[in-house]
């Protein structure tokens, strides 16, 4: 987002924009960013009370505790994704429904910190995973019923943006929503 773009609560740092191929740079970067995402989001909920968790993280927006128990799901579905890219050939991706989810009982009723230890143990198993790679194990495929092939490379870029999607939302609901 440029400095004079306008702001935008449901894209705050742009949407997600699939490349073809990644260069070395471009993948230890999205590599690096997954790693330290466990302790942006923790961060992003400090001093967070119980009427912050509870509040839409932006207009028309899931409460934040919500949002932070999606974030632990659709990591835990990247790590799966990418540990069935690596082991069957070209694996069919179940996707799921993100809204029914999260109005489920445990993203509705439990505290935010399950989700964010979920996320950051997820992280930890992922980014072992994604350091020991090779190129060639990146350039494997999956299907995505609704995004098509994917390398395991754009699974990675697109994990790399969601997680820094979803920080950013919780740094804009400080900045623009809280308390409204």
């Amino acid at each position: 987002m440029t400095a004079s773009a306008p702001f935008d609560a449901s894209y705050p740092i742009g949407r997600f924009a699939r490349q073809d191929h990644y260069t070395e740079a471009q993948r230890a970067d999205h590599v690096a960013r997954i790693g330290a995402q466990p302790l942006r989001l923790a961060a992003a909920l400090e001093g967070l009370d119980d009427g912050d968790l509870a509040a839409p993280y932006r207009p028309g927006g899931w409460s934040v505790g919500q949002l932070v128990h999606h974030m632990a799901d659709s990591h835990v579905n990247a790590f799966i994704r990418v540990k069935l890219g690596l082991t069957e050939h070209e694996p069919i991706i179940k996707p799921y429904d993100q809204d029914a989810w999260a109005h489920l009982a445990d993203a509705t009723t439990l505290p935010p910190q399950v989700s964010v230890t979920l996320f950051t143990a997820t992280h930890q198993r992922l980014h072992a995973v994604l350091t020991s790679m090779t190129p060639e194990q990146f350039a494997r495929r999956i299907l995505h019923p609704e995004n098509g092939h994917m390398t395991l490379d754009q699974v990675v870029a697109m994990y790399a943006w969601h997680g820094d999607h979803h920080v950013a939302h919780l740094a804009n609901y400080l900045a623009h929503f809280r308390g409204r």
